[in-house]
């Protein structure tokens, strides 16, 4: 445990992010149950336990700058990433996680219950059959194109709201395939501490 504690604590500063000791605690209660679940359930393809502090905790912490106020919707969420750390590091932001795996979702909702997390809303569902309140930013992770990220979550935002998409290489492509009516905001590229490769976060809106 100590060694992924400092693990996550040498991201943080690395990153400038100031976490209280209550939510690093928490984040690595979190990591610890996903440790444990995944080698039942196969939450997550990263096995190491080292290796998903960088690329699960670290890599759904980077994006915390860019997190506004109000309500957020972290779609195909997986196994609660980056919906999960981003509950426990701003208890005053309502965090709905939703996705199509019931195994993970089960996990995810251990995960509210263990930890306690009040402002966390987990949902077994498909993107485009939820109805839900209008949310101010929509996030994926892993989910799907941009494209796909927008038609299908689009509905869900609200009309101001902004869509995060965490992307690995600068997606030119996915970029010309932009449905109309929406636009990129912003661009904004992530240093992420012992993590091979780039790693972007493109934040786009409605025209």
């Amino acid at each position: 445990m100590d060694r992924y504690r400092h693990t996550l604590e040498q991201a943080l500063k690395q990153l400038k992010l100031d976490l209280n000791e209550t939510q690093v605690e928490r984040l690595l209660a979190y990591h610890q149950l996903l440790v444990k679940w995944n080698k039942a359930y196969n939450l997550t393809a990263v096995r190491d336990p080292q290796e998903m502090i960088s690329r699960h905790l670290v890599d759904s912490l980077s994006i915390l700058p860019w997190i506004g106020s109000g309500r957020l919707l972290d779609v195909g969420s997986g196994p609660g990433l980056p919906g999960i750390p981003l509950a426990i590091c701003r208890p005053d932001l309502d965090v709905t996680t939703l996705d199509s795996n019931g195994k993970k979702t089960r996990f995810q909702q251990q995960v509210r219950i263990e930890l306690g997390l009040d402002n966390l809303t987990v949902i077994n569902g498909r993107v485009e059959q939820v109805e839900a309140a209008p949310f101010d930013m929509i996030v994926s992770r892993a989910f799907a194109s941009i494209s796909d990220m927008l038609t299908l979550s689009g509905h869900l935002a609200a009309p101001s709201g902004v869509f995060l998409a965490m992307k690995g290489l600068y997606p030119e492509a996915e970029l010309e395939q932009i449905p109309a009516g929406f636009s990129l905001q912003d661009v904004h590229r992530l240093n992420l501490p012992d993590t091979d490769g780039e790693r972007h976060l493109l934040i786009l809106g409605r025209i």
